[in-house]
């Protein structure tokens, strides 16, 4: 049970920093000149970095498994920015 509460952290932690990655990315294309895309990426990566090192470092004051929320963290923030991204692309074509 403390390994399911440690995912289901991690997954709301994840969601969190991906909604940063969204903000950072709706810049950058509003911006719309390669560098700021290219800055958006490096700071996506930094701040996807932060998020599971924040895990990392908060290791022993986690009530729950940590390995459970760095596992539900990845996972949240690989799939909320997928989702992101298609949602992102498919308002640039016009479409969704």
């Amino acid at each position: 049970m403390n390994l399911v509460f440690g995912i289901a952290a991690g997954l709301v932690w994840g969601a969190l920093a991906a909604l940063v990655n969204l903000q950072i990315n709706k810049k950058a294309l509003a911006k719309g000149s390669t560098n700021a895309l290219l800055a958006a990426n490096l700071a996506r990566t930094f701040v996807d970095l932060a998020a599971l090192a924040a895990v990392f470092l908060l290791r022993k004051h986690l009530p729950f498994s940590y390995e459970g929320m760095l596992l539900g963290t990845a996972i949240s923030l690989s799939l909320i920015t997928i989702l992101f991204a298609f949602r992102l692309a498919g308002k640039q074509k016009g479409g969704r």
